[in-house]
Parts: structure tokens; C-alpha cells; sequence
């Protein structure tokens, strides 16, 4: 393996990186990322081999692009869905999301590989060179070019419930560093001059799982309490994506949510104080229509507040055109809007086109998947605030894939919050990508932000899965993919004092990701 040249070395490494993608939900299998990062290792065993630290960068580089293509291309092939929802218009597009944004993106795994490749020496360091150029590369692709942190190897460790607990100290990237140290690990075992360099990584590897696991099995503990008279009522109602956003079924659509919102409670159950509806609630402007407000709110029992994703439209200054925001609003039963929450982190391509790119698509009839003339605008990022809802704690919303970033779900100054919020609220829509991994692998990386952050998620889709979800990251409850339904359950209280990864970011993995360039360099000069 160590002698594979060219596009054989290549075709190994893309099919490394594919194996490694079962790694992620709805599969969630980890020894396929412990070959696939074996593989890795071995391959970059050849390519270092007998050649200065420049010349072996360019061989690293594209070991490390043909892997991440691979793992990415095997892991987000379920874009594709979303090309298909209305495919007279998008189908020709559909190679773009499928192979040419792993393609583009394998590019930071290259530039990860490379860096581990100035750093590779023969031993146990090589794993903590690949650590810190595979760290360092998952967390530039989730910051460079607005960020793309989907499937992060991170979470390869965050679906074991157990595991999962260590994200309240490291985070979403000290994962990271920890999956690839444990996972790349098992590749010197077919290496090394006597036993202790051969099984000292693998057996460190496992003595790092079981302290993790021992770790979260006594953070876990007692149940997490309920915050006492809130009852949240999740009405999912499964519309299709070709008719949701049809203007001509606004009174079917409205009718349908308040039908599911009145839905009887269970026998002896609270009557819900909080309904949720999902994002995108309406194919029109709610807050331009009286008659629908008025519709909604005596859809609503006295003292009940709904929260809902809608879209909004802003008055335009002279000679601007009307902006329209993806929002969440919350609605009282007096029918009045009393807080709102415009979307900041939006998704390229899906709702708005880039602006180095928008005038010469525009000028080729081409425009984002959400038919919104101009696309949506970004809620500005200094006004970023946590919502007020009468009978809540302070909540944090978010919206769809706003929930995939670390450290992105609170404002970024405290004192824009006069109370810490009490809950992190994400409404989606992911009727886009069908019954596929996509659906599973978003509430993953939602779960995972409650468990940072120390605060119950509240996630409300129109289909996919809503669940609400403790601060430990327990699933209280949840719905069924592809299900017309409602789901009422208690809010669990967020822990108090917060979590280490709340208070102080990503510094835990600056520090790790020190540790592994120093041991890779300390080893380097020794050889």
C-alpha cells in the first residue's frame, strides 16, 4: 500500500474517505473510520517516504483532497434530493452539489494533509501531525466562506450518548482531534521496530474511549428536571416541498397547522402553554395579513403563545428593493407579533446566490432554490438577541442549518441577554432531502449544540424529525421522518452555570491542537 503511485494512490485514498463516511448517522459505524484513517496514514507513509518536507507536500496534498472527496461525496450524496424538488428548473445543477461541492471542499482536507505531511516522522507522532492538520482543516472549513461544518469528523465521537458528554468541555473540533488521534491510532500496528511503538497508540486509543465513556456515564446521572408550568406542543406537519410554498394553498396550510395545534391531549396530560410551528410556516407574508393573523391567533387557547418560522419583509429605504428575512416570530393570542428573530447565517446557493456571482446568474435566469425575489437577506449579526416568550426562559432561535455551527447559537455579548437563555429553539424544514441520511445527520449536529452549550433543544420541523432533547443530549421525545403528526413533551431545565465550552469557546481545542504540532515537531527534529 505504502508503494501505490498516482491515480492508484488516489483512487485508494477517495475510496478510503468514502468507507470513513459510515462513521456518520444515520450508520454511526467507528471502525470504518478507524480504517479509513488507517488507510490514510499509510498512504502518507509512502508519500513522505525518502523525500524532503517540500517535495512530499505536493503527494500529501493530493492524498489528503482524493479523501476528503471521497468522505464527502459518500456522506452529503443526499443533496441531490434537494435538485430534484422542482427538477425542470435544478436538475442540471445537480452534479454541482453532488460531486462539485465535495470536490471544492476536499481542497481543505488537502491543504490538512499537506500540513501534516511538513510535520510526518516515522512513529507514533505521525498521528499527532495528522491530528493537527486534520483539526485545523475541519475548523477552517467551518469558518472560511460564511462555513460549511457539516459531517466534521467530531462527530464521529457525538453519537454515543456517552461520548457525546465530552462536547460540554471540547466542543464539536476537540472532538475532532481526539476522533482522528483514536481513529488513525490502529495504523501502527503495522508499523514499527518492537512492541511499544507498534501497540502503545492503539492501546492508548482504548484507554482514552473507556475514560471518556466512564467520564459520561457519571455526567449523565439523574434526569435532567422539567421546567415547572411550560408544556411545548411540536406540530410537524409534512408538507411536501412542492406544494408548501404554493400561494394558492395558504388556507389549506393554515387550517392544517391549527387542526394539529387543537389536536386533544392525552389522557391526564397538561394542555400545551407553548405551540411551535416549523420554519417557513406560510407561502406568504403572515405579518401583511391581518385575516391570517386573526386566523392564527383564535387558533390559539387563552395564555397559549405560538412560535413560528415565517418569512418577513422589510420596508425598503429610497431606490432599494423590498428585503424579505427567514425569521421566527412569536404570536400571542391577541394576534400581535411581539418578538422576532431574522435567520443570520444563510445558506448559499439555497437562499441567496453569492454576491461575486449574483448579477451573472440572475442574468442567466438562474436564482436560489427558495423562490423569493432577490433572495433572502442576513439578519444582521450585532442584533443577533435571544427571543422573549411570555411563560419561557429567555429562548435562543435558531433556524435549519444555523444549528450545524459551534459557538454560534448565543449572542456574542452577554450583556445583549439580561437573563441567560433557558433554551435553544431550531425550526427547519427538511422536506428537501427526503427519507436520506440528511434529515438524521441534521438533528445530530443540533443535538450536539445542547450539549455544548448546556441547554435543552426544542427542534420543530415540517418534516425530518422534531424532538426535544435534555442538555445532556437525551432524546425526551421525538417524532417519525415523513409523518403528519404533533409531539407535546416538557421542557427540560438548561444546567446551571453553563458548560466550560459555553464559557470559553474553542480554547480547549487551540490547546489540543498546540499539543499535537508540538509533539509532531518535537518528533520531527528528533528524526
Amino acid at each position: 500500500m505504502t508503494r501505490l503511485t498516482g491515480w492508484r494512490r488516489l483512487g485508494l485514498a477517495w475510496l478510503a474517505g468514502a468507507l470513513g463516511a459510515l462513521v456518520m448517522p444515520p450508520y454511526g459505524f467507528l471502525p470504518a473510520l478507524a480504517v479509513s484513517l488507517s488507510v490514510a496514514v499509510w498512504l502518507m507513509d509512502g508519500a513522505a517516504a525518502d523525500r524532503t518536507a517540500l517535495r512530499r507536500l505536493r503527494p500529501c496534498f493530493l492524498i489528503g483532497w482524493a479523501w476528503g472527496f471521497g468522505y464527502l461525496t459518500a456522506g452529503l450524496w443526499w443533496l441531490g434530493q434537494a435538485f430534484l424538488v422542482e427538477a425542470d428548473e435544478f436538475l442540471w445543477a445537480l452534479p454541482l452539489g453532488v460531486v462539485g461541492l465535495p470536490f471544492a471542499l476536499g481542497l481543505f482536507y488537502g491543504a490538512g494533509f499537506g500540513a501534516a505531511g511538513l510535520l510526518w516522522a516515522r512513529g507514533p507522532a505521525r498521528i499527532a501531525a495528522l491530528a493537527f492538520g486534520i483539526g485545523a482543516a475541519e475548523w477552517l472549513r467551518g469558518h472560511v466562506f460564511t462555513g460549511f461544518p457539516w459531517n466534521t469528523l467530531g462527530m464521529a465521537l457525538a453519537q454515543n450518548l456517552w461520548l457525546l458528554q465530552w462536547a460540554a468541555a471540547i466542543g464539536l473540533y476537540g472532538l475532532t482531534v481526539l476522533a482522528v488521534l483514536i481513529c488513525a491510532a490502529p495504523a501502527t500496528l503495522a508499523t514499527g521496530s518492537h512492541s511499544r511503538s507498534r501497540f502503545g497508540p492503539s492501546a492508548a486509543a482504548a484507554i482514552v474511549l473507556v475514560g471518556m465513556a466512564l467520564y459520561g456515564a457519571a455526567r449523565l446521572g439523574l434526569p435532567d428536571p422539567a421546567v415547572t408550568g411550560v408544556r411545548l406542543r411540536l406540530v410537524q406537519p409534512n408538507l411536501p416541498q412542492d406544494a408548501k410554498f404554493r400561494p394558492e394553498n395558504r388556507a389549506d396550510i393554515v387550517d392544517r397547522y391549527i387542526e394539529l395545534s387543537q389536536r386533544p391531549t392525552e389522557a391526564g396530560e397538561p394542555e400545551p402553554t407553548h405551540i411551535v410551528w416549523p420554519e417557513s410556516a406560510f407561502p406568504f407574508l403572515i405579518q401583511r395579513d391581518p385575516d391570517a393573523l386573526a386566523k392564527v391567533a383564535a387558533g390559539l387557547k387563552p395564555g397559549q403563545h405560538l412560535m413560528t418560522g415565517a418569512a418577513r419583509a422589510e420596508e425598503p429605504l429610497p431606490g432599494e428593493r423590498l428585503r424579505y428575512f427567514n425569521a421566527v416570530m412569536v404570536i400571542g393570542p391577541d394576534g400581535v407579533i411581539s418578538d422576532t428573530y431574522d435567520k443570520v447565517h444563510l445558506v448559499p446557493f439555497g437562499e441567496y446566490l453569492p454576491a461575486p456571482l449574483d448579477a451573472a446568474l440572475r442574468a442567466l435566469g438562474l436564482r436560489q432554490f427558495v423562490a423569493i425575489p432577490g433572495g433572502f437577506s442576513a439578519g444582521s449579526l450585532a442584533a443577533q438577541r435571544i427571543l422573549t416568550v411570555p411563560g419561557l426562559p429567555p429562548v435562543a432561535a435558531t433556524i435549519c442549518y444555523e444549528a450545524i455551527f459551534p459557538h454560534a447559537i448565543l449572542p456574542a455579548a452577554p450583556s445583549s441577554a439580561p437573563r441567560p437563555p433557558g433554551l435553544i429553539l431550531n425550526v427547519t424544514n427538511d422536506a428537501w432531502f427526503g427519507d436520506t441520511p440528511g434529515p438524521r445527520q441534521h438533528l445530530a449536529q443540533a443535538r450536539l449544540r445542547a450539549v455544548e452549550e448546556g441547554l435543552p433543544l426544542v427542534r420543530d420541523a415540517n418534516t425530518g424529525i422534531s424532538a426535544v432533547i435534555d442538555p445532556h443530549g437525551r432524546i425526551i421525545a421525538q417524532t417519525d421522518l415523513d409523518r403528519e403528526t404533533w409531539l407535546d413533551a416538557d421542557l427540560p431545565a438548561r444546567i446551571v452555570g453553563g458548560t466550560l465550552y459555553g464559557r470559553f469557546g474553542d480554547a480547549a481545542f487551540a490547546v489540543m491542537l498546540a499539543a499535537c504540532l508540538g509533539g509532531a515537531l518535537t518528533a520531527r527534529r528528533r528524526a
